[in-house]
């Protein structure tokens, strides 16, 4: 199998001129790189003006203004909330349901928050998983970073409270909660979700609390379903895309900004500590398009 990436990269070619089967086709490989249907034949439609605009007759020739055209799609997504500076304390909901790679992704944030010079806190909140907090604190270990953490089945809730009174005891100034993977279309299991940040943010008074959604990149449209329906339950301020490699296409992002209005805040590469960095809207278009970076 031919990795989206290569086979939009080869669809562009300084030799394929446009015509309406180009375009046609584009839609199509558009739709089976996450787009859904709606989109990448709005997309389509606007690069099929813009071409005609530009004088532009190529398909190579297109490819940079398909980039163009998605980069403006992500800059639809609300501006996200800004973190606060070291020194004062916010702390982060981690949602999403299983496997997505959230317990993972948790201990990134603070290897990412250790970096930027932060102290952060890791909160076991999944109380259900049984491997769940034990990971946590084999993270927390390899790290040198705080682990709070309860007995499997117990309250979510107190979980959380304990790590907003060791931060606030001096011992951090980000709490990162890792949550259970709840299934998103049971609403009284995402109801406990906002139960969990009203206890935080009551706890923590006047820090501000950041509900970020985990997905896994290599869901396709399942992702967007999950977003639509926790977004529909609690306020979210942005995403993190796991799982983000030669297996993912990744045009999920583009629906999330335009229909959802939710931005992505961080991607996660691989499986090392490091692998997470800052979304970049312009890299990650030029990417999609099969743009080489410039060196």
């Amino acid at each position: 199998m031919i990795p989206f990436s290569a086979r939009i990269k080869s669809f562009f070619s300084p030799q394929k001129l446009l015509d309406d089967e180009v375009f046609d086709d584009l839609a199509d490989l558009l739709v089976e790189g996450d787009f859904g249907a709606s989109l990448a034949f709005e997309v389509t439609e606007s690069l099929r003006g813009l071409c005609k605009k530009e004088k532009v007759t190529t398909s190579e020739g297109a490819r940079g203004l398909l980039a163009g055209l998605l980069e403006g799609l992500l800059a639809q997504a609300r501006a996200p909330r800004p973190f606060p500076p070291a020194g004062n304390l916010a702390a982060v909901l981690l949602l999403g349901v299983n496997g997505v790679g959230k317990t993972t992704t948790a201990a990134k944030l603070a290897a990412h928050f250790l970096a930027g010079g932060r102290r952060p806190i890791l909160a076991a909140a999944d109380t259900f998983r049984a491997a769940a907090a034990e990971q946590l604190r084999i993270h927390g270990e390899r790290l040198g970073v705080r682990v709070v953490s309860h007995e499997r089945g117990g309250d979510p809730g107190a979980v959380l409270f304990d790590a907003a009174d060791a931060a606030k005891a001096g011992r951090g100034d980000v709490i990162i909660a890792d949550t259970a993977g709840r299934m998103h279309t049971k609403a009284s299991l995402v109801e406990e979700l906002r139960k969990i940040g009203r206890v935080l943010e009551t706890k923590a008074a006047g820090a501000p609390c950041f509900n970020w959604l985990v997905l896994d990149a290599t869901a396709g449209r399942n992702a967007f379903a999950q977003a639509e329906t926790f977004s529909g339950a609690v306020k979210l301020d942005g995403v993190i895309l796991t799982k983000y490699d030669s297996g993912a296409k990744g045009g999920v992002v583009f629906s999330l900004a335009k229909e959802l209005k939710l931005g992505v805040v961080f991607l996660c590469t691989g499986e090392t500590y490091g692998d997470i960095r800052a979304f970049d809207a312009k890299a990650y278009t030029e990417a999609f398009a099969g743009i080489t970076p410039s060196r």
